[in-house]
Formats: structure tokens, sequence, C-alpha cells
């Protein structure tokens, strides 16, 4: 029987692991969390995706208290800078665009539109990009808007640390001297720290962040490197004071070694600087940041190493890792604190209760891996597709081999601008197309459909789409003023 859950570390990771299983499992299952106020965490992850919100729901949290805790501003997308040439400029919206029919999907119409020469440009179609553009935000039931989060990670680990503990959580505090393993099976059996007491358990979650320490340190489960298309190994963050009102969108500003980022809150501003520093050293790259931040820094800048890559197993024997102890991809589109909490829904649906069996951890690492796998491509997406020629950097990114799963989606698009979303992936077709369109290619043909409409008709058909959007944003107030009266509600 699986019994006694013991989740290795706090942090984000540590944190949302175990106020989703004492929320969902609680009555079953016995939980403690451990983890040292001396041990930092690395706390950079201060950005999400919508599926947030559906965890969220899952869980029971009020989003106006969320907000208040963890000074969250509301996120419609990343506005990408400078990474197809310097210059440019495209937006990532969430939400859909246009209006798709089962025959083709919508950018088939748009492109047969612009060809006619009143198609426009595809984020016009788009709720979220223009709502972004113009800094305009509001939620409300019923909705049309797609929406995530800004967050501030360590108010928000506190903030889950305050629903998990009330409900059922035993949280000890102190360091981890010694992982314990059954002599025969390999198994954890249990975790000593350094004042000397067991904490005992049959299933054991690693969020030991980069330090991975059962899953790596104790099992020896194996690292697969991705770093010859995510080169990218180093950052240098800090924090600043606002400047203006907040926007809902981050930013994401290529350099010549690689890009930062700026993610507004409501009460300061969050910036990273992301490198390889083969081409860039670190004090280059803390004073590029500090260089380009707008306000004054809160605390010296932070360097952070990592390389991107996944465990060959995310379970091993009795031990399952989850954030940065299961592997790394790279900040860039904000999926960390989701894999987290695919991870531990994933565990929740597939709770050992009966004991571990080879078929479910099986089941679990293949699906963790095709997840991790889907976001490596879309992420090495961004890279490939540049034209820059500015930089060693970026000419090693434009000239680089990619995955056949990756080339295959850009020959896809390229030759026909299709693209198409599997059953388990994250990342919409949408948020394909935006992506290649942004980054630069011009399909070669699409689907001849919209060709069956009246020109007249087609114009009509995408007017009124551009009309709704814009009757849409005309209700929306300024963001910043929609934050501060939501969050004080």
């Amino acid at each position: 029987m699986v019994k006694r859950v013991v989740i290795a570390g706090g942090g984000t990771a540590g944190w949302i692991a175990a106020a989703a299983l004492v929320k969902q499992l609680g009555p079953l299952i016995d939980i403690t969390l451990v983890e040292s106020d001396e041990i930092g965490t690395v706390g950079v992850g201060e950005s999400t995706i919508p599926t947030t919100r559906t965890f969220h729901n899952l869980l029971g949290i009020y989003e106006q208290a969320f907000l208040r805790a963890t000074t969250s501003t509301f996120k419609l997308g990343i506005e990408f800078e400078n990474w197809n040439r310097i210059g440019d400029k495209y937006f990532h919206a969430f939400g859909t665009v246009g209006k798709s029919v089962w025959m083709a999907d919508f950018q088939h119409f748009w492109l047969e539109g612009r060809r006619q020469g009143f198609g426009g440009d595809y984020g016009d179609y788009s709720l979220e990009q223009q709502a972004g553009n113009a800094g305009k935000f509001a939620t409300a039931e019923g909705s049309k808007i797609s929406y995530a989060y800004h967050l501030d990670a360590s108010a928000y680990a506190k903030f889950l640390r305050g629903l998990a503990e009330p409900a059922g959580v035993k949280r000890i505090e102190g360091k981890i001297s010694r992982v314990l393993q059954n002599a025969e099976t390999g198994f954890v059996e249990a975790l000593e720290l350094e004042s000397g007491s067991r904490i005992e358990g049959d299933l054991f979650i690693d969020c030991t962040g980069f330090r991975a320490l059962l899953i790596e340190q104790t099992l020896k489960t194996g690292f697969v490197d991705w770093s010859e298309w995510l080169s990218t190994n180093a950052a240098v963050v800090v924090q600043t004071e606002s400047t203006g009102p907040a926007m809902p969108y981050t930013r994401a500003i290529a350099h010549e070694a690689g890009w930062r980022w700026r993610i507004p809150l409501q009460h300061r501003v969050g910036n990273g600087l992301v490198y390889c520093n083969e081409f860039m050293s670190d004090d280059e790259a803390r004073a590029k940041l500090l260089a380009d931040v707008d306000g004054k820094p809160l605390f010296d800048p932070r360097l952070l190493r990592f390389k991107a890559g996944t465990r060959q197993q995310a379970w091993n024997k009795n031990v399952i890792a989850m954030g940065l102890s299961s592997g790394f991809i790279e900040p860039l589109e904000s999926t960390s604190i989701h894999l987290i909490k695919i991870a531990v829904s994933r565990l929740i649906q597939a709770f050992p209760f009966g004991g571990i069996s080879d078929a479910t951890v099986t089941r679990f690492n293949a699906e963790s891996r095709k997840e991790m796998e889907h976001i490596r491509d879309f992420i090495i997406l961004h890279y490939k597709l540049t034209e820059r020629d500015d930089s060693p950097f970026w000419r090693r990114c434009r000239d680089m081999h990619i995955p056949d799963s990756l080339a295959q989606r850009i020959a896809l698009f390229r030759d026909n601008a299709a693209a198409y979303q599997g059953p388990d992936e994250m990342f919409r077709i949408d948020s394909w197309i935006m992506v290649m369109l942004g980054q630069g290619i011009e399909p070669a043909s699409y689907h001849q459909a919209a060709r069956m409409m009246d020109p007249a008709q087609l114009r009509q058909a995408l007017s009124d789409l551009k009309s709704g959007i814009a009757a849409e944003l005309s209700r929306l107030p300024p963001h910043q003023q929609f934050v501060e009266h939501y969050s004080a509600g």
C-alpha cells in the first residue's frame, strides 16, 4: 500500500504538489513536506499560462485572494522583439484567433483575404493581442478573454502553503543530510535530517530543484541533454521598481547572445537576461541587464546556471521528480509552473494506492517525456526561425539541425499553411501559427476553401470579426485600473 507521501523541498514546486494532493486525495493519504528556510529557492518562475486557472479551479482558489497574496497582474500573451530580425516585433497571444470551420482553420481564410488585399494582420483577429497592445483588461463570468498571470513566485509558494497546511499537510523544517534506500530494491525508505530525525515514506516527490537530490544524486536516473538545440545556459535576474502602469503581457526581447524578459507585477517588475555563456560572460550579462532595465534595482543581480534537458525518467522506483529536479527547458514560454501542475495532476490520476507497478511508471514516464518534447520543439522554433546574422549565437541558431518532429511541423506550415495540436499537447494551433508567422514564415500555399466564398462575403466576414473585437475592446478598462479595483475587492 502507498499511503505516506513525502515531498522533499518546498518552494513553488513543493507547495503546488502539496496543495493539490491534499485537496484531491487528502483523506486517503498522509502528506509530509520537508524544507529548510536556509536553502533558497530559484523563484524566477513569475509568469504562467492559462492552464493555471484550471488548476486553481480544481483547488478552489478564489482569484481575488490569490491576486492580493501574490501581487499578481494579468497576462494576455508574450510580445517578442528582435527575434526574427532586429527591429521586428510580434505578439504570441492566448485565446483563439478568428473563426475556423471543420474543413480549414482560420489562417487559410485570412491568407486568401490578404491575397485579395483586405486581410490585414493576423493579430487583428485576436482579442487578446488587441487588448494587450491597448493595455486593457477585464474579466467577469462569461468573459471571452483568455488569460494567465504574472506572479511573485515566492509569495505564491507561501500562499499555497497557507492552503495546504490547514488542510492536513505536515511541514517539517530541516535540511536533508542522507537519503536512505532499501538495500535490495533501491527504493527510498526515508530522509534523514541533520537533526537526526527520520522521515519515512512510501512515495517520495523530489522538489529539490536543480540539485535533484533524490532522483539524480541518489537514484542516478540520468539526464537527456538538449543543449545542442537550446544552448542558453545562464541567466542574471533582478527586480526593479515599477516606472509606469503594468501592461498585461510579458516582454521577451532578444539580444546578441540570448534574450531578456520583463514581467510586471503590482508592486515591482521582474527582469532577467538569459544568455549562452559561450558568447557572453557573466559580467557582460550583468552589465547589459542593468543597462537595459527600467526602474531602480531592488537588489544586486543574481546569477543562475542551467542546462536544457530532461531526466531519463520522471518517475524512478518510488521517487517522482517535479519542477526543476525533473528537467528544465528554459523560461521563454513560461512553461515551468505548468509542468509542475501537469505532473501532480498526472500523479493524482494514476496514484498507486495498491503499490507501485512497472506499467504505471512506464505510462507516467512516457506521458511526461512526450509533454517535455512537445514544449522543447516549440521553444526551439523561436531560435531556429531567425534571419539574424549579427552575432555568432544567432548564426548558430539559424543553421542548427533540429529534431525531425519540429522540422516536419515547419515544413507543413511553410508548404501548406497547416498546423496541428495533438490530443495531449499543450500549445494550440493558434500558438504555432502566431510564432511561425511572427518569425517570418510565408506559406507557399494554403487551403482553397476560402475561394468558394464570394470576395465580398469573405471581406464582410473578416470585417465582422474585427468589429466584434473592437466592440469587446471598447468595454475593457485599462489593465492597471482593473487590477487595482479587482484586487481590492
